[in-house]
């Protein structure tokens, strides 16, 4: 049996090894485009910077290392131009002398990945980062225009990670992204704990800010927005990425949601014989079984194995539903999340609940203890989690892959309450932020408090019948507060009730979310109607800050 794979990398590549282990006597091919078959594409920005300095580095397997170890032949240079599915043949053009030849399958694994969107064609001052030689080709431009100034188009994952990488290198950077917020996985006013890191290490950030056209000029590009333009001396697009599904586009083979290739559950394609893994095919969600675009390393790793798994072993190896769990580094701070945001759980009009906490990452008595930004999101009738976006300096990597795995096999929420987990001072808390997760949405759930939100804000301010109470200490009210709150300090709040007007709702606020959930247990079993501020006077005033 001959095995061609179109693609190495992630899936391809995982795929081609985890074959051969399971399968010693059948012949296995790579074609692959670039000069390199298996690279970390997610470590491309640290070599911009120098945290990753040696170009060998990068670079996971070569083609002599795959003919040696698992006697895999590796085209690099190759790029496979078309497919005739009647009669397994490929035809292939050899990119270093423009030579065009042909091979045959019988079986054929897609594994093309994802391409760049572009709005500008690349030169000597535009670039992209999708793989090795674009990282090679950026920084010896930088080096070689002695370039300062430096735009970044897009906010996501690799924009952000571009940007903080050209930062440490002391050069001027901009980040221009089209939406009101960095990364759309997470929620507004988690991101906006983003921009402030961002713009404390003076990025320059423009959000809602759409780029109408780019210009090359003689000594620079020029970038227009809505109303003015900027100039730099280095533009780098990080847009975003499609799946690169034009070869299986030609040969007919049938698409999917955003011309994603069509697969089975076994990675099929609409012809019997060709298989497609990784960035160019979309998955079912685990959080509601309809089809997603998640283009992460870990997925099409996982997908290549669990091909060469259910071929070898002729039944299905591997749940192709995805969670889309995530973590990147921004300066100091780790940012993750997994499942769907607040703002996607509304286009699906999903049902949800969603807390708030801000949890020390270890014990508070530890040195060098840093507050959690968590946000959670489930499911009001069947306690299910839906999604949650952490973000921290420390102990952020934790606590999300343990929400990712409670998604993965269906642990409520409120189960979290009674998770056991490893514990000592430096690690983490008695009651770890997981178990806090429960035990704020097992209150909420049983009714032992009723939260509002940093948006109702605006609307309650100026309401006669309300108040807004503040039971943080007096220092902390003077530092800042709500407009119209007044202030009555928790340890102060039984021997103050009768300033409280009982006919009037209660709007309690707190640091975090913490103090104005006790003086909600105070208060309600007194007869007050309250509710208490899910997040606190912290994701406020963060959110109000970016605003």
């Amino acid at each position: 049996m001959k095995y061609v794979i179109i693609g190495g990398v992630a899936g391809g590549a995982s795929f081609a090894c985890r074959l051969r282990r399971l399968d010693e006597n059948c012949q296995i091919v790579i074609y692959e485009k670039s000069n390199y078959v298996s690279y970390a594409n997610c470590g491309l920005p640290y070599y911009l910077s120098g945290v990753i300095n040696n170009k060998k580095d990068l670079t996971l397997q070569s083609p002599r290392s795959l003919k040696n170890r698992f006697n895999i032949d590796v085209f690099i240079n190759n790029e496979v131009i078309s497919i005739d599915k009647e009669h397994k043949i490929l035809t292939i053009k050899d990119l270093t002398n423009n030579k065009i030849y042909q091979d045959n399958y019988d079986k054929l694994i897609l594994s093309p990945g994802s391409e760049a969107i572009k709005i500008a064609p690349l030169s000597e001052r535009v670039f992209e980062l999708k793989n090795v030689e674009d990282s090679f080709k950026l920084k010896d431009s930088i080096n070689k225009l002695n370039a300062k100034k430096i735009i970044v188009i897009g906010g996501g994952f690799i924009g952000l990670e571009i940007a903080e990488n050209l930062k440490l290198l002391n050069l001027d950077i901009t980040l221009i992204e089209g939406s009101n917020h960095v990364l759309a996985n997470l929620d507004y006013e988690m991101a906006s704990f983003v921009h402030k890191e961002l713009k404390n290490n003076n990025i320059n950030l423009f959000l809602n800010s759409k780029v109408n056209k780019v210009e090359e000029l003689n000594n620079k590009v020029r970038v227009y927005l809505n109303d003015f333009y900027l100039d730099c001396d280095i533009l780098i697009q990080a847009i975003g990425v499609r799946p690169n599904s034009k070869l299986a586009e030609l040969a007919n083979l049938e698409l999917d949601i955003k011309n994603s290739i069509k697969v089975d559950d076994f990675f099929k394609t609409s012809n019997k014989d060709i298989y497609a893994i990784g960035d160019v095919v979309a998955i079912k969600s685990k959080i509601d079984d309809n089809k997603i675009l998640i283009p992460l390393a870990g997925i099409a790793n996982r997908e290549g194995r669990g091909l060469a798994n259910s071929i070898c072993r002729e039944k299905l190896q591997y749940s192709t539903k995805g969670i889309g769990t995530s973590i990147l580094k921004v300066f100091d701070l780790s940012v993750a999340s997994c499942g769907f945001s607040e703002e996607l759980l509304k286009r699906k009009n999903i049902n949800y609940e969603k807390i708030y906490l801000s949890p020390n990452n270890h014990a508070s008595y530890y040195p060098n203890h840093h507050e959690l930004s968590i946000k959670v999101l489930f499911d009001k009738n069947s306690l299910n989690i839906l999604g949650a976006q952490i973000i921290g300096k420390d102990g952020v990597d934790k606590r999300i892959d343990l929400i990712a795995t409670a998604i993965k096999f269906n642990i409520k929420i409120t189960d979290l309450a009674d998770v056991e987990l490893s514990y000592a001072p430096p690690f983490s808390s008695a009651k770890d932020p997981i178990n806090m997760i429960g035990f704020v949405a097992e209150n909420l759930v049983n009714g032992l408090v009723r939260q509002f939100y940093f948006e109702d804000i605006k609307n309650i301010v100026n309401t006669p019948n309300s108040i807004i109470l503040d039971v943080r200490d007096e220092v902390e009210f003077n530092n800042g507060h709500i407009l119209n709150s007044i202030n009555i300090p928790l340890n102060k709040l039984r021997d103050n009730l009768d300033k409280l007007n009982k006919n009037k709702t209660i709007y309690i606020i707190c640091h975090s979310g913490v103090r104005s959930y006790y003086a909600y247990r105070i208060l309600a079993q007194r007869g007050f109607n309250c509710y208490h501020l899910a997040g606190g006077y912290r994701l406020y005033k963060i959110n109000n800050e970016n605003n």
